[in-house]
């Protein structure tokens, strides 16, 4: 029984001369890009996925209920106060295909990074007296870096589907 490809033919390899010339009308540089501006290829490239961004979220909520322990006794204003950036970075550094994903994965990293500062006593119920409490007082920043996170990726999904639809348009 004959079995058909299932990928296109690769394409014939092209001559070194040809594949080093960048298409015209593109200034000449690796790649043949065009050159993005200064202050665009300073700032990092959105790379976490929705599993790294949460985990980015995570990690950093963690360390800021740390230090707010270590330095702040247990500040729960200085860490609603963190949490707002926290949010913004991790939907701004997760992949377009992720974007979904921020304002999901950035309230269970608040919720993960309290733990250390709730305050709870006596045990295991203690403890998650302490983290409902907190959670419940403290309801405002959560919500606030939510929001945040939201419309970042809200805005930068605008911003891509305007993109895509840009070429239709020129066409």
């Amino acid at each position: 029984m004959e079995q058909y490809r299932t990928r296109p033919a690769p394409h014939p390899q092209r001559p070194p001369a040809q594949r080093r010339r960048p298409p015209t009308g593109v200034p000449a540089q690796s790649g043949g890009a065009p050159r993005r501006p200064a202050v665009a290829r300073r700032l990092p490239r959105p790379r976490l996925t929705g599993l790294g961004g949460g985990l980015f979220a995570c990690t950093a909520m963690v360390l800021v209920g740390g230090v707010c322990w270590l330095l702040f006794s247990s500040s729960l204003f200085v860490y609603g106060l963190l949490f707002p950036p926290v949010a913004a970075a991790t939907a701004l550094w997760v992949r377009p295909a992720d974007l979904i994903t921020a304002p999901i994965g950035v309230p269970i990293a608040f919720a993960a990074g309290v733990w250390p500062i709730s305050g709870g006593s006596g045990g295991f119920g203690g403890q998650l007296m302490g983290l409902v409490s907190a959670l419940s007082l403290h309801a405002g920043w959560l919500y606030a870096g939510t929001l945040v996170a939201a419309l970042i990726a809200l805005v930068r999904k605008a911003v891509l589907i305007g993109r895509r639809r840009l070429p239709r348009r020129a066409a």
